[in-house]
């Protein structure tokens, strides 16, 4: 492990950056930071550790002198209107000549370097497969350390060391990441996973998505292509053979060892429904493994395929793999049941997701559907789905995929969409949904239409990827008052 030092991080409420805070504080580091606007679970995660969190981007943090400031790619070198800068810490970092580098970086150099990487790459499933996989490894006994964008039930934590070693790979534990595509910071261009260097690289699924940095799909198929270029000979790819941007990337070149999932002819298949499914490997006259656990959905399906072929790598046979997924919790914010409130004729259900892109809030909604219809009485309703979301993510902000979100919402009976700071009439872009999808301008609005609305029975699924202006204790409360009791 490298000297300890001082690192003050500059965005430190990202999940990203969040966990990078965490796994310096348990190797060991001073840990500092500074944000705005931060929001639960990774400022709670964080006021835990004893990291002691700064209000803004003052200039006069330059003052703490640490050994090195860390910065996020939420940091850039934008003016207000009034002309001075958005950062003016960064803008000091400059002036001065202090030292600074991105959070990518001081991973690779710091935490990564002599241990067995295993990156999960993708548009969609990236938090939950590399959650899925960090347990799997803790099951099979490898103490694994991981650094996942959200706080897997399982462990309690978004990021841990695990067992370092001395800096060579006989002695380290493996290490599971979440890898980014996103760009690493201002002044680095390249995609956050460039700097992992992973022995083992799962690539879940690939959209277009990031229009704020990429142009096209083909851009971050270039991008995916630099990571497999990182890969050893003696690594594995790990592929979504369904994915046809994904089968093009591993054409396009791969010097690794490959194993695919996904499709019927894949080196890891599924058969059965996604929360009972039993696992196929080519050449094999029975499954190698049964998976039978309290996710939904096709792409928690795939998911777990995806996390079973990485966990062989590093010697974890299939079934030990659908053991320990079994037992799997889930993640904080992935179809987080976060309160119910009875009423007469059903109880009304409240949950949180981090879906944001259309295809996500699609299979989101599908999943619910689906596992809402696999636990009712014959005969009876499952109960409405009520989607409630906003379009925060860069991409969605631009409107890029304005035109999908009546897709992606088709299976749920309402649709409530908060449209507040959009540049894009959210509206218009609804109106094939007619009368089944209702815009605001705010929180407090949405909420006010949600509540005149809702009917007992219904599950109210708030989709969104940063806080929602607590919309989530709104609805309870306002339930409560509504209907009954919250539980």
């Amino acid at each position: 492990m490298a000297p300890i030092m001082h690192i003050h991080i500059l965005g430190i409420c990202g999940t990203f950056m969040g966990g990078v805070a965490a796994l310096a504080r348990e190797a060991g580091h001073r840990v500092t930071g500074c944000d705005a606007g931060v929001y639960p679970p990774m400022s709670d995660q964080l006021q835990a550790l004893g990291i002691e969190l700064m209000e803004g981007y003052g200039a006069d943090q330059l003052a703490l002198k640490p050994d090195v400031f860390v910065v996020g790619n939420v940091v850039s070198r934008a003016r207000l209107p009034d002309g001075s800068p958005k950062f003016p810490l960064m803008e000091a970092i400059l002036d001065a000549g202090a030292r600074y580098t991105s959070g990518p970086q001081w991973m690779s150099e710091h935490i990564l370097q002599g241990r067995h990487v295993m990156a999960v790459a993708g548009t969609h499933g990236k938090t939950t497969t590399t959650s899925m996989l960090a347990w799997i490894l803790e099951c099979a006994g490898l103490n694994p350390g991981f650094l996942v964008g959200g706080v897997p039930l399982d462990f309690g934590v978004s990021a841990r060391l695990g067992n370092a070693g001395s800096g060579s790979f006989t002695n380290a534990s493996p290490f599971v990441i979440e890898a980014d595509e996103y760009d690493t910071a201002f002044f680095d261009k390249r995609s956050k996973f460039v700097h992992y260097r992973p022995r083992t690289a799962v690539l879940n699924n690939l959209e277009f998505d990031h229009a704020d940095i990429f142009d096209s799909l083909a851009d971050i198929e270039r991008q995916f292509h630099h990571l497999l270029r990182t890969v050893p000979q003696q690594g594995r790819v790990v592929f979504n053979e369904l994915e046809e941007a994904l089968v093009r990337v591993v054409h396009r070149g791969c010097w690794s060892t490959q194993r695919s999932f996904g499709a019927a002819v894949s080196d890891f298949s599924a058969q059965g429904d996604a929360s009972d499914f039993t696992v196929w490997q080519p050449g094999q006259q029975q499954p190698v493994a049964r998976v039978q656990w309290g996710l939904g959905g096709v792409h928690n399906q795939l998911n777990a395929l995806a996390a079973m072929a990485a966990a062989e790598h590093v010697g974890v046979p299939p079934a030990v793999a659908a053991e320990a997924l079994g037992r799997f919790r889930n993640v904080k914010r992935r179809m987080e049941v976060r309160g119910t409130v009875a009423a007469a004729g059903g109880a009304i259900v409240v949950y949180d997701d981090f879906a944001h892109h259309p295809t996500a809030i699609r299979t989101t909604v599908d999943g619910l559907q689906k596992s809402l219809q696999r636990g009712a009485v014959p005969g009876q309703s499952p109960g409405r789905i009520l989607a409630i979301f906003e379009p925060r993510s860069n991409t969605m902000k631009l409107g890029t995929m304005k035109a999908q979100l009546p897709w992606s919402l088709e299976n749920a009976a309402l649709a409530f969409c908060h449209a507040g700071g959009l540049d894009w009439n959210a509206a218009e872009a609804l109106a094939p949904m007619q009368q089944r999808a209702q815009v605001a301008p705010d929180v407090a609005t949405l909420v006010q239409q949600v509540l005149a609305a809702v009917q007992p029975g219904d599950h109210l699924l708030c989709m969104s990827n940063g806080g929602f202006g607590g919309i989530h204790q709104r609805l309870l409360e306002g339930l409560k008052s509504k209907f009954g009791v919250s539980s």
